[in-house]
């Protein structure tokens, strides 16, 4: 038996007595947190099975329906699997009798699952990790190699099987992971009653649903430790409150800044510590900073729309800017789907022939979605429809929803390695105060999000011209304003194909910035920090990135100078730090404000 352990695994005194007691306790809190979540509640759908599980199940069944409805073709794909085992026994067995033989299939170089060097040099693992490369292959092949689907079932069907072959990873369960197996004898099993603890927690927390925590929440705290740039909130209406933040400086750029972040997330990812801070770095710049922060919704505001975020939000805080500040136009910029919504309200406020802004920047902003991200695999007309009918019963799209499809868009990093260390290893996540941001989901309006889903995803009227907000018709090629358009490389939310395509439709300058990262630290990256870097070229209009990039200057490090730099170029003159507020506008509260506060 001691062959088949991980090295060192009875390393440390094994104590059978202590290791059944702390089994029989994680056991016990393991079935107190399964009975919390299969316990009776209101039945949603008149009791009908989750949508997305029976979007999954219809979708895998096209795939099964191609390769049973021949028996020479279902035939073939039991050979082909068949044969992938036995040469891996035969590998095995030729292996156990001392010949050196090459693995017949590795893991991917970045795949952290099988790190641990028991994965290779032991026999046993090394046989289940084999078995798993060779069955998820086989699982992909069966999606890629299925003729007759289109292009959007096909890419569910390849989502749901990755969903499927993530989960089954002998990295995920005690009994087939040298690292937990190790793990769990060194401890006598009281990691399992740590994990299960958390788990029960984190369940409770999820009100009956898990909600993984990613983060240790104790030493964060916003307003505290993170959201500290100080300012003060200056305005709100039932959307949102206005921040306007305290100037470091003695003169600041006499055209002021406002901001329109997502309300998918809290603002504050702009203004995490300090250090990582994109909104001290606007102030320390000279900067007169205004940034919207959205209300978390609840089912009394299910039917604010698109339109009323526009009103209420940009339109809104642009007039407030105008009387703090006297400046009849501001700098913008729009983070992802703030961005939409501002690129959106710059055509609206086009058509009413009214000058509002100087320069534009987005950040992660889709207008066109032709080569929209992963999140595609939600979006299709039985899935937005069963999507309303949820909506109209709790008036919003509950936070934890959104957050799931965000995780589930990169399992292994955002869900398993969570469930390993936390309810298997028994270790807490450290307080990490992006991933603390991550967990901060907040819920969506339902008018406000099915008129999203259906005009920019789904229809894609907003590049086409036929996008109609507020009664009016909108056209991206009416925006003259100069435009800073940044994308990040490695984003799966807004890929770099569709914001450089995007650029194309705008009627004016258009500066398209490439970074190096993702969604998120892409463009959280601080010119302090010294990492990744950023592309630059003039021509947007090009096939593609690659063809992009041929032509691109790569600068080291952060883009936050250059982009400072550009805003400056249209407007250098320089004014007297502005206090926050008037006395028309006197300061309610301190900054971040109590709607950031509101959790879901």
């Amino acid at each position: 038996m001691s062959d088949m352990l991980p090295e060192t695994a009875t390393a440390k005194k094994f104590d059978p007595e202590a290791f059944a007691r702390n089994l029989a306790q994680a056991m016990e809190t393991g079935g107190q947190a399964l009975a919390t979540i299969l316990k009776p509640r209101e039945p949603a759908n008149g009791g009908q099975p989750p949508a997305e599980l029976t979007e999954m199940v219809k979708t895998l069944t096209r795939v099964a329906e191609y390769w049973t409805s021949d028996q020479t073709r279902a035939a073939e794909l039991q050979t082909k699997l068949g044969k992938s085992y036995l040469e891996l026994w035969s590998a095995a067995s030729r292996k156990l009798s001392g010949e050196k033989v090459e693995p017949t299939i590795e893991p991917p170089p970045r795949d952290k699952r099988f790190a641990d060097p028991s994965w290779r040099s032991n026999q046993f693992y090394e046989f289940l990790m084999q078995a798993y490369l060779l069955t998820s292959q086989w699982a992909n092949e069966l999606v890629e190699k299925a003729d007759g689907l289109d292009p959007h079932t096909r890419k569910k069907a390849a989502f749901y099987i990755q969903q499927i072959t993530n989960a089954l990873a002998p990295s995920n369960f005690v009994a087939t992971s040298p690292e937990l197996t190790r793990t769990t004898l060194e401890n006598n099993g009281d990691n399992l009653v740590r994990g299960m603890k958390m788990l029960a927690e984190d369940i409770v927390a999820g009100k009956g649903h898990l909600k993984i925590r990613q983060s240790d929440p104790s030493n964060l705290e916003v307003g505290v430790n993170i959201a500290t740039t100080p300012g003060k909130v200056i305005f709100q209406n039932e959307i949102m409150q206005l921040i306007q933040y305290t100037p470091s400086t003695e003169t600041v750029l006499r055209t002021p800044l406002l901001i329109v972040p997502p309300w998918i997330n809290k603002f504050y990812i702009l203004d995490l510590k300090p250090e990582k801070s994109f909104i001290k770095f606007c102030v320390d710049q000279g900067l007169t900073v205004f940034v919207i922060s959205w209300v978390n919704p609840d089912k009394s505001l299910g039917d604010k729309s698109f339109a009323d975020y526009m009103k209420l939000g940009p339109l809104a805080a642009m007039d407030v800017v105008e009387k703090v500040t006297g400046e009849l136009k501001v700098h913008t910029i729009g983070y992802c789907v703030g961005g939409t919504l501002l690129a959106s309200t710059l055509a609206w406020l086009a058509e009413r022939r009214r000058q509002r802004v100087t320069s534009a920047t987005f950040l992660t902003t889709q207008v066109d979605f032709t080569h929209a991200g992963d999140l595609t695999v939600f979006v299709d007309e039985e899935q937005i429809s069963a999507l309303e009918r949820d909506m109209r019963t709790t008036g919003v799209l509950e936070g934890a929803k959104m957050a799931m499809a965000f995780n589930m868009l990169r399992p292994n990093d955002l869900i398993w390695s969570y469930v390993v260390n936390n309810y298997l290893k028994g270790q807490p996540p450290a307080a990490f105060d992006l991933l603390h941001w991550n967990s901060d989901a907040t819920r969506m309006p339902a008018a406000n999000h099915s008129y999203y889903l259906r005009n920019c995803y789904l229809d894609n009227k907003l590049s086409a011209g036929t996008m109609v907000l507020d009664d009016t018709q909108l056209d991206l090629a009416k925006v003259k304003v100069p435009i800073y358009n940044l994308a990040t490389r490695e984003d799966h939310i807004a890929p770099a194909e569709s914001v450089l395509y995007g650029s194309q439709f705008f009627g004016g300058p258009v500066k398209y910035v490439l970074s190096g990262s993702g969604h998120i630290a892409g463009v959280i990256n601080p010119p302090m920090a010294n990492k990744y870097q950023y592309w630059t070229n003039e021509n947007i209009h090009v096939g593609s990135v690659a063809e992009w990039l041929k032509g691109a200057q790569e600068h080291k490090g952060s883009w936050w100078p250059d982009w400072r730099a550009w805003i400056e170029q249209f407007d250098a003159e320089r004014v007297p730090a502005r206090a926050t507020g008037t006395e028309v506008f006197p300061p309610i509260e301190d900054a971040p404000g109590s709607y950031v506060r509101v959790r879901s």
